[in-house]
C-alpha cells in the first residue's frame, strides 16, 4: 500500500452526504425521533456534528446548547453562538455551575491537589498534563499537576494515583452533568442526542463514559481528527473555530488535548496510527513522515496501550 501525507484526505462532498443520510435513517426511521441536540462548545468536533445535523433535519430542527461552567473558557460561548448563527439552529445556554458547586465537585477536586500543594486555594488555576516528549524518550503516561498562583507562580507535581483518580472523578462531573442537559431538551422535543467524539477521542479513551461518551448516535466517530478539520472547512464552520487549538476546557487553567492526553499532534498522530492499522512497514512510515523508525513504533505503542487500557470506557453493561 502507498503511504504518504495525503492519505487521510477525504472526499468530503461524499462522506458528508453518506453521513446526513446515515443521521436521517436512524434518527427519523430507527428511533422515530423529529430532529437533534447537540451540545456545542465553540470547538471543531462539535461544530461539525451540528452542521451535519442542520443538513440532515434542517437547521430548526437542531437545537445547540452551550453548556459553560465557572472555570469555562471565555471563547467558548461566543464561538458556539456564532456556530449557531451560521448554521440557523437554535442556540441555548445553560450554565451548569450551580449543580457543579451542589454537587461540591470544585472542592472534591481542590481537596485532592492541597493534599499535594497545600499552598493551593482561590483564584489559583490548575490543570493535569501528561509527559510531552513522546517521540524523544517515550516513557509512562504518569500525570501530574501543575497550578498557577495568581501572581503567576507554577508549581507542578507529580500525581499519585489515589490523587489523580479524585481529580478525575470529580471533574468527569462535568460532563455527565452535560449529557444530563442535553437528554433534558432531547426528550422535551422527541429529538435524539447526537454525540461529538472523533476516532482519537473514542477508541484511546478520551471521553467520560455516560458523559460526553453518551449518546444515541456518533456520527464522527469513524473519523480521525485531521478528516474532522476537513469537514469543517468543506461544510463552512467559522474559521475562528477551525483555528482554536482543540482543548478539553476542563480545568481552571488553559490545557490543550496534546498536554492532557494525545502527546502527539494530531497530523502526526492520525497517519502514524492509520499506518499501524493498515499494517504498512515502519520504515515506509518513517521515511515518509521524517522520523526515525523508533519514534514510529513509540507513538504506536502508545496508541495501542490507550485503546487496550480503556476498551471498559467503550464495553456495554454486562448483563448476568
Amino acid at each position: 500500500m502507498e503511504f504518504n501525507r495525503e492519505i487521510l484526505n477525504l472526499d468530503c462532498e461524499r462522506e458528508t452526504d453518506r453521513i446526513v443520510n446515515f443521521l436521517q435513517e436512524h434518527v427519523l426511521t430507527n428511533f422515530r425521533r423529529t430532529g437533534a441536540v447537540v451540545g456545542i462548545s465553540g470547538g471543531i468536533d462539535s461544530s461539525v456534528v451540528a452542521a451535519l445535523c442542520a443538513r440532515a433535519f434542517g437547521p430548526e430542527k437542531v437545537i445547540g446548547i452551550a453548556m459553560p461552567e465557572k472555570e469555562s473558557s471565555s471563547v467558548s460561548s461566543p464561538l458556539a453562538e456564532n456556530l449557531a448563527n451560521t448554521f440557523g439552529i437554535t442556540y441555548l445556554v445553560e450554565d451548569i455551575t450551580p449543580i457543579l458547586e451542589g454537587a461540591q465537585v470544585y472542592k472534591k477536586r481542590d481537596d485532592a491537589i492541597k493534599q499535594l500543594i497545600p499552598e493551593y486555594g482561590e483564584g489559583w488555576k490548575c490543570k493535569i498534563v501528561l509527559p510531552q516528549n513522546l517521540l524523544e524518550t517515550g516513557g509512562l503516561n504518569f500525570f501530574s499537576v501543575a497550578v498557577e498562583s495568581p501572581d503567576g507562580e507554577v508549581i507542578t507535581k507529580r500525581l499519585p494515583p489515589k490523587n489523580y483518580l479524585q481529580i478525575v472523578a470529580a471533574s468527569n462531573y462535568k460532563q455527565r452533568t452535560r449529557m444530563m442537559t442535553l437528554y433534558y431538551y432531547a426528550e422535551k422535543h422527541n429529538y435524539c442526542v447526537i454525540g461529538t467524539g472523533n476516532k482519537n477521542e473514542h477508541e484511546q479513551g478520551f471521553f467520560v463514559k455516560y458523559g460526553d461518551g453518551g449518546a444515541d448516535i456518533k456520527p464522527i466517530a469513524h473519523l480521525y481528527k485531521t478528516q474532522v478539520f476537513q469537514l469543517g472547512k468543506y461544510l463552512g464552520v467559522p474559521e475562528d473555530i477551525i483555528k482554536r487549538t482543540p482543548t478539553t476546557d476542563t480545568y481552571s487553567a488553559e490545557v490543550t488535548q496534546k498536554e492532557f492526553f494525545f502527546r502527539l499532534d494530531f497530523e502526526t498522530m492520525d497517519l502514524i496510527w492509520y499506518a499501524m492499522e493498515n499494517r504498512i512497514p515502519t520504515e515506509k512510515v518513517a521515511s515518509a513522515l521524517n522520523l526515525t523508525a523508533e519514534q514510529v513504533e513509540r507513538a504506536q505503542k502508545d496508541i495501542h496501550q490507550k485503546y487496550k487500557s480503556t476498551e471498559y470506557l467503550r464495553a456495554l453493561p454486562v448483563e448476568a
